[in-house]
Formats: structure tokens, sequence, C-alpha cells
């Protein structure tokens, strides 16, 4: 298999929890700023990897090399999904932090859109009182066959669910762009998203659903209680423009977790363990 040489690489980056940047998602997300640990999940706002125009695909993404493999002839790039550990120790707003990434596995597989690579890389990130956060994070390649958005079928009803809806409009997506540095034109870019890679409207980012989910599993926690491990997966693209349920269904310690989009069908699943 390509990129095999890939496997086991690392790299260690350095960062500081700006206070502009912790208050800038909580007023992109409607919360207020919190006042000790950051919110489960803030922290995908740090190590920031900024490029010159030079430096980025058509897309918006770095161009393709350096620490992750150099997949060029598979475009899109997404992040389909992860598992979290969040420590103890927390990390808090002004704290100087860092975080050592290591490439743990790439796989091919072909599936109905053709050929795709998976590259699973683990992130350790700590502050001043140790390891904070541990975490996996799946990016798949792949190429431009296959519809953008594939119809999908209304989700099965949860009974007993607790539910909340946001509106991921198009100035919360262009925000939250923003805070995390993250350039990919889909979540921003409507003439890109629709002439160039055929969805329907400018994509919610995974990582903002997932955001949501937490906070969502957090509301539904007692007291005492706090986010222990969270793994999440998406299903399908949701439409910026369009409402977002978040659905949560306790299961002793454990918390299911799913977005699902104005057509009943579901777009991220999730699962919050807490302790």
């Amino acid at each position: 298999m390509a990129f095999e040489e890939y496997v086991g690489r690392s790299e260690t980056r350095g960062d500081r929890i700006d206070h502009r940047l912790v208050e800038g998602l909580a007023a992109t997300l409607g919360q207020a700023p919190p006042e000790g640990d950051l919110p489960p999940l803030w922290h995908w706002m740090l190590f920031q990897d900024w490029r010159p125009p030079s430096g980025l695909g058509e897309d918006g993404h770095p161009k393709r090399g350096g620490f992750l493999p150099p997949v060029h002839d598979l475009p899109r790039r997404m992040w389909a999904g992860g598992r979290v550990t969040f420590h103890p120790a927390g990390l808090r707003a002004g704290e100087e932090v860092s975080r050592t990434s290591t490439i743990l596995k790439i796989s091919e597989k072909t599936g109905g859109s053709g050929r795709l690579v998976f590259v699973t890389v683990q992130h350790e990130t700590s502050g001043p009182r140790g390891l904070a956060v541990s975490e996996e994070q799946d990016i798949v390649y792949r190429g431009t066959e296959g519809a953008a958005v594939r119809a999908a079928e209304p989700a099965d009803y949860w009974p007993n669910a607790t539910s909340r809806e946001v509106m991921p409009d198009a100035l919360t997506l262009f925000r939250y762009s923003a805070l995390t540095g993250n350039g990919h034109r889909i979540h921003y870019d409507y003439p890109y998203v629709t002439q160039v890679e055929g969805y329907p409207g400018l994509v919610v980012h995974g990582p903002l659903q997932a955001t949501w989910l937490a906070w969502h599993a957090l509301g539904m926690a007692g007291p005492g209680e706090r986010l222990a491990q969270f793994a999440y997966r998406g299903r399908r693209p949701a439409i910026g423009g369009r409402a977002l349920t978040l659905l949560g269904r306790r299961e002793g310690a454990r918390i299911l977790l799913e977005t699902r989009d104005d057509t009943g069908a579901t777009c991220q699943m999730a699962e919050a363990d807490l302790a």
C-alpha cells in the first residue's frame, strides 16, 4: 500500500489559548465564556495551520504534503469522525499548551463513491496540569465520483429523547471557520460548494456538529458528572441554513447522540461517556 512510510510519523506543536478566540467561540455558539476549563471540544480552535495563498489548494485546504501523506489523486478531503478522551487536567484560557500528533494507520478501501484513503491521526494535548485531551481523528480522502449528498430516509423515532434545535446559518459557519482557521471553501463559499463540489448549499462542519452534541450531552449530565469520553462519526452532510435537531438518549452513564436535518435524516452520530 502507498504511504506506508508515513505511519508512525510524529510532530509536536505549541500554542497559547487566546482569550479572544474563547470569547469569539462563545459568542458564535450563543454561550457564556467559560470561567474555568474549556468546554469539551473547544480545543479544536488551537494549533491552526495558516498558509500563504501559494500554499493552499483550490478547495482552501493546505496543499498536500508535509505531515499528512500527499494523496494527490483523491481531491476531496473530509474529517470523518474520531474518538476523544477528556482527562481531569483540563485546559483554560491564557494557558500555554502543546500537542503531539502521530499518524497511527493508513488504509485504502473501495466503496460506492470509488477509492477511499483513510488516515487516522492521534493527538495528545497537554497544558500546565499535564495531559488534558487524548484523541484519534479519522480523515478520509475520496475522488469526485458520485453525488455529494445521497438521498436518505428519515431515521427511526427515538422515544424519551432530549432534543434541542440549532440553526447553522451562513454567518455561524463563516465565524466557526475563521475561529478554527479552517479555509475549506465548502463551509463559506456558496458558488464553489454548489458549482464545483455539487452540494445543494454550504456544508456544516463535522467538528461544529460534534461540539453541539457534546454541549447537549453536558446538559443531560447530572450534578458532579463530567464528559470523560466522546466518539463521533459523520453519516451524511448537513447543509447550512436548515435547522439541525440535537438528540440525546441516556443509557446509564452513556448518552447516545445524533444530529438530524430538517428531513429527519441522521447527519452525525455520537456517544458520550460520563464520569
